[in-house]
């Protein structure tokens, strides 16, 4: 997952709203979103990485979303594990014992960007950041491929259209799924006086510059929205896509917590 963008405590509606881009190689095997129990015999609603296991968005069925993205670097380190066991983690164990365990063993995972929320409030944590783990509260917060609220153009951008998304909104719920995913569908490219310099070249900063990626190889391959609302209702939506942004399969999930 590429692009997230959460709201939280933001409409009187909706406390809680996510809505996320996954990029990733089209070739890499992936089980689209469902329920499923994890190894620690935990229920969550996620789609699945068939390649090295795990996810990168899960939903409990409670209500608490838990998400990572990479962080993107030049030459990356590889880690022992893979980033998709964080989000199932974050999801079972409680955060005090996660971030121990977390910061006892900085090498164990590649760059990620790991958060957590609940209606109320959340947590973000980064084995990249100079002091990692922080609680986020009240607010709308953009994360990519670096640390949370890194003025990136496509954050800020898409963090404003979701924010006056909600502002806007009505009771239709599912009105309000649609028209986010339309939101994350914007393929517009950063201006290259913008562009952060994460040293992949600038010609891949330009193709990752955009808050939807359409490509032959590479691309978004997921849009996932996830409403909580104040009168309990968790729905979620993903629409999934093919390459050069070809539309595919809508999953639609709908529950009382």
């Amino acid at each position: 997952m590429c692009t997230i963008v959460f709201a939280l405590g933001q409409s009187r509606q909706y406390p809680l709203v996510v809505a996320a881009n996954r990029d990733e190689f089209y070739r890499r095997p992936t089980a689209a979103m469902d329920w499923w129990t994890t190894d620690n015999d935990s229920e969550v609603l996620a789609g699945r990485d068939l390649e090295s296991g795990g996810t990168w968005l899960a939903v409990s069925p409670d209500g608490r979303v838990a998400a990572v993205t990479n962080v993107r670097e030049g030459s990356p380190e590889s880690g022992r594990c893979s980033r998709g066991e964080l989000p199932l983690n974050a999801l079972s164990l409680p955060y005090p014992e996660l971030k121990e365990t977390l910061g006892s063993e900085p090498g164990r995972y590649a760059g990620f960007n790991l958060v957590s929320l609940s209606p109320d409030r959340g947590w973000y944590y980064s084995n990249r950041d100079a002091h990692p783990g922080r609680q986020v509260f009240r607010g709308i917060y953009g994360l990519s491929n670096h640390l949370l609220q890194t003025p990136w153009p496509k954050l800020l951008r898409l963090r404003s259209a979701v924010s006056q998304s909600i502002e806007t909104a009505h009771i239709d719920t599912s009105a309000l799924h649609s028209h986010l995913i339309s939101v994350l569908q914007d393929t517009t490219p950063a201006p290259d006086n913008l562009l952060p310099d994460t040293g992949v070249g600038l010609d891949t900063e330009r193709f990752l510059s955009s808050p939807f990626i359409s490509g032959e190889h590479y691309g978004t391959r997921a849009t996932t929205i996830v409403t909580l609302s104040a009168d309990g209702d968790t729905q979620v939506t993903e629409q999934t896509w093919g390459p050069f942004a070809q539309k595919l399969e809508k999953r639609e999930f709908r529950w009382q917590r």
